[in-house]
C-alpha cells in the first residue's frame, strides 16, 4: 500500500473588520501570528507565514515557543529579501530573553541579522505612526506577559469653541488660545494568551472597536483547565462581553483538538442574544469565507447603485 501525502498546511485565517484586515494564524500551543496589514503589525511571531515579511512591527506578548518560535526566521528572511530591520516590542521584563535568542542565532549563522529590539513598561507608549501609537500593559499568564491597545491620537475643537466661525477661531489661535483638546480613540486591543483579570476590565480595552483575545477552553468543565493554565474560558467570553464596547470581538488560540463548531455552539449557549454577531473565529475558514463573500456582494451592490 502506497504511503499517504502529508496533511495540507492550513490557510490563514482572515477577517475584514473595516477599515482593518485581521490575519494569521493561530492554535493554541503551535503558533500564533495575527497580522493588521494596515497598521504595518504583527502581534507575536509563533512562526512567519509570508504575509508576516510585510510588516515593520511585531510587538510579542509573551516568550513562549508557539508565540516567538519564527521570530528569528522574521528577521533573517527581512535581511535576505531586502526589507529593511524588524522592529520588535517586547515587554520589558523578557527584553534581555529575547535579545539573547535573536542573538544566539546570529552565532549559529555566523552572520549578522539586524533587529531593533523596545522594551516597553506598563502603559509605556510606543509610536506606530505619528497619530498612532502601541500602549503595552501587564497581563496573567505562566510567564511574564503583556497585552496592547493601538491608540489613535486626535484633537477635537474645544465645545465652547464649536459655533465660532473660522476667522475668530484662527484670531484666538495666532493669540496663543489653546482651542482644541487631544483624545485618544482605542482602535484595537490584543490580549495574547491571559487569565481573567482586571487588565481585561481598562478603559482602553473595553473602548476598543476590535478586541483580539484568546479563548483557549470551551467546555463546561474545562473551567479548571483553564485556570491552571491561565487561559481564558468560554464564560469569561460571555461575561467581558456584557461590558466591553467592541464592534467586534475575534477569538484566537483555540486548541487544534477542539471542533469549532462545537466550540461556537458551546460559546452562543452564554451570550446575549446581541452579542452572538460580535463575536468571530479567527480560523473559522468556511464561515469567514462566507461572511467576506457577502461583504463583497454588498459592496458590489452599492457601487451598482451609485
Amino acid at each position: 500500500m502506497l504511503p499517504k501525502p502529508p496533511p495540507r498546511e492550513s490557510s490563514l485565517g482572515f477577517l475584514y473588520l473595516p477599515p482593518y484586515r485581521v490575519q494569521g494564524l493561530s492554535v493554541a500551543g503551535e503558533a500564533t501570528c495575527i497580522q493588521i496589514p494596515e497598521l504595518d503589525l504583527c502581534f507575536d511571531m509563533g512562526s512567519c507565514p509570508r504575509a508576516a515579511l510585510a510588516s515593520n512591527f511585531v510587538a510579542l506578548s509573551h516568550g513562549h515557543m508557539d508565540h516567538v518560535g519564527g521570530l528569528a526566521y522574521y528577521c533573517s528572511q527581512r535581511r535576505f529579501q531586502g526589507m529593511g530591520d524588524g522592529t520588535i516590542v517586547c515587554d520589558a521584563r523578557i527584553e534581555s530573553d529575547v535579545r539573547t535568542m535573536l542573538e544566539g542565532f546570529q552565532a549559529l549563522e555566523r552572520q549578522v541579522t539586524p533587529f531593533n529590539l523596545v522594551p516597553l513598561q506598563e502603559d509605556e507608549v510606543f509610536k506606530l505612526k505619528n497619530n498612532v501609537s502601541l500602549k503595552g500593559f501587564h497581563t496573567e499568564h505562566t510567564a511574564p506577559s503583556m497585552g496592547y491597545s493601538i491608540i489613535e491620537h486626535r484633537t477635537k475643537l474645544k465645545p465652547e469653541y464649536t459655533d465660532f466661525p473660522q476667522e475668530k477661531l484662527r484670531e484666538l489661535k495666532n493669540r496663543g488660545e489653546e482651542i482644541t483638546r487631544n483624545l485618544e480613540v482605542p482602535l484595537i486591543s490584543y490580549l495574547g494568551d491571559t487569565a481573567a483579570g482586571s487588565h481585561l476590565l481598562r478603559d482602553d480595552v473595553l473602548k476598543s472597536k476590535i478586541i483580539i483575545t484568546e479563548c483557549t477552553f470551551f467546555d463546561p468543565g474545562h473551567r479548571g483547565r483553564a485556570n491552571i493554565g491561565k487561559h481564558l474560558h468560554a464564560a469569561d467570553i460571555a461575561e467581558w462581553l456584557r461590558v466591553a464596547e467592541c464592534d467586534a470581538m475575534v477569538l484566537v488560540h483555540v486548541s487544534r483538538r477542539t471542533h469549532l463548531g462545537e466550540a461556537r455552539a458551546q460559546l452562543t449557549e452564554g451570550l446575549r442574544e446581541e452579542d452572538i454577531g460580535r463575536v468571530h473565529f479567527l480560523m473559522d475558514h468556511r464561515t469567514n469565507r462566507m461572511r467576506y463573500e457577502q461583504q463583497l456582494a454588498e459592496a458590489e451592490a452599492a457601487h451598482v447603485k451609485v
